[in-house]
């Protein structure tokens, strides 16, 4: 058996990617593959790039990563394009936006957000209706497993059994018409849609960095056993948040916000 560990959304935080990779070396997990926003929101999308690049095997390309890294941003647009320079981004505008393996008998097919785009919205929790979302929300779960043009798929393609996506930070796992869906959740940015009250305390059961584990036989098509572990795993973040003033990065207020409440920054209507 075999494990691999499945991270998203590191979104430049720095301390919480420095802890996560420590629990996965001492958990004896070689493998590990990222699901995409690498970069933007908070002030070391420089140093998450390099530290990425250095230990992951797969990394997959975000929404954000792609606002952010086309070749046509002019300097000064983005202060996180600045930061990271042109070679890195290339790097990241260049990366793949699927990846796909069996594992124990599974074929597993990963992807930032969608086989349609970065930045489509598949929630089984909370509806997106009647938000800015609402317009690219994916409401059949099974959507997800179509084979389209975005990932380079054809009808010819098998389809696979096992789904993994980013994007929407809140982690979760689905069975649906035989088949699976995990979303490992976020790294650097978590998010849980039901905290309404930032001085709640039991808002810090939210705000760890969370991981998936996947364990089973890597590149087997023999049926076999296969598991899901999802990790919720504390980090320094008041030691992120001394990173973030230190640096020039813009809306540190919201930003320290939503890592301290894992929820969004209070908009007036």
């Amino acid at each position: 058996m075999e494990k691999i560990a499945i991270i998203s959304d590191v979104h430049g935080n720095i301390t919480a990617l420095r802890a996560v990779l420590k629990d996965i070396e001492e958990r004896q997990i070689s493998k590990i593959y990222c699901l995409g926003d690498s970069i933007l929101k908070s002030s070391n999308s420089d140093l998450v790039i390099d530290l990425l690049r250095e230990k992951c095997d797969v990394i997959l390309k975000g929404n954000c990563d792609n606002a952010i890294t086309r070749p046509d941003i002019p300097k000064g647009r983005f202060w996180t394009r600045d930061l990271i320079g042109d070679e890195r981004a290339s790097y990241i505008y260049h990366l793949p936006v699927c990846y796909e393996f069996y594992m124990s008998g599974y074929l597993i097919r990963l992807f930032h957000s969608s086989p349609f785009g970065l930045d489509y919205i598949f929630n089984p929790m909370f509806s997106n209706e009647n938000t800015i979302y609402s317009a690219t929300e994916i409401h059949e779960p099974m959507e997800l497993f179509e084979n389209t043009e975005f990932i380079g798929k054809t009808k010819e393609d098998p389809v696979p059994d096992i789904i993994g996506y980013g994007h929407i930070h809140t982690p979760n796992i689905v069975r649906t018409h035989n088949k699976t869906i995990f979303n490992p959740g976020s790294v650097g940015m978590p998010i849980e849609m039901l905290n309404d009250n930032f001085e709640d305390e039991t808002n810090r059961f939210s705000t760890l960095a969370s991981y998936m584990i996947l364990e089973g036989k890597l590149n087997s098509r023999e049926l076999s056993s296969i598991s899901f572990q999802l990790v919720r795993l504390p980090y320094d973040i008041e030691e992120e948040i001394r990173l973030i003033e230190m640096s020039t990065l813009p809306s540190k207020k919201k930003l320290i916000y939503e890592l301290r409440s894992a929820t969004n920054y209070p908009t007036l209507n």
